[in-house]
């Protein structure tokens, strides 16, 4: 159990720094992972950054992620799921768009240049507070993979068993503290764990 995201945030620093880990830029997954990626990057002497996705949720069930988009227009679908929905490909074009456009504006909030930072030949830690499904953090790590990161790792303070297992599949290297049997949602790991605002997130980036 953690006592919020910042606690979170220094035990995962610690355990990077234990594993003689090393980077050159992190980028946390607003709003929720910014506090937990600040000791990340302090720990690890690194640039913080922010990576941009939003999930696109099913007909009529928005919570239920078929999928989830980066700021950059990249997606990434949940074939299964999609087909034992009957999803057709007109709402899926539809929502990618959208959220494609409601990450771009996101990141916009938070960076002063669009698009990522230059991450040719860096190696990159991508931070959020927890992984259910893994849809959004699939949608990041495919554009960072995009970008000729010499590496690009996740890392995370507790995480599905399942999700995380699917995620080494996508990153160089996948680092969750915690992946408990019992995992449900995220919050429940948390003593608390509230809403993260635009301002708050904004001010991990600008903190030194």
């Amino acid at each position: 159990m953690f006592d919020d995201r910042t606690d979170a945030g220094e035990q995962l620093a610690a355990e990077l720094e234990r594993r003689g880990f090393e980077a050159d830029v992190v980028l946390g997954i607003p709003r929720g992972a910014l506090p937990v990626a600040r000791p990340v990057a302090d720990a690890l002497d690194a640039d913080l950054n922010v990576v941009v996705a939003r999930k696109m949720g099913a007909p009529g069930n928005p919570e239920l992620a078929i999928g989830a988009v980066a700021s950059d227009g990249s997606a990434w679908y949940n074939d299964d799921l999609i087909d034992r929905l009957g999803v057709d490909d007109a709402y899926l074009e539809e929502i990618r768009e959208e959220e494609a456009e409601n990450a771009a504006q996101k990141a916009d909030r938070y960076r002063d240049t669009p698009g990522l930072p230059d991450l040719a030949g860096e190696r990159v830690v991508i931070v959020d507070d927890g992984v259910a499904t893994g849809a959004t953090a699939v949608a990041c790590l495919r554009q960072v993979q995009d970008s000729d990161a010499e590496s690009v790792a996740l890392t995370v303070p507790v995480g599905s068993p399942r999700s995380i297992a699917d995620l080494e599949s996508e990153a160089d290297e996948v680092i969750a503290l915690r992946t408990p049997e019992n995992f449900q949602a995220v919050g429940q790991f948390y003593r608390t764990f509230g809403q993260v605002t635009d301002a708050d997130a904004i001010e991990y980036l600008d903190r030194e």
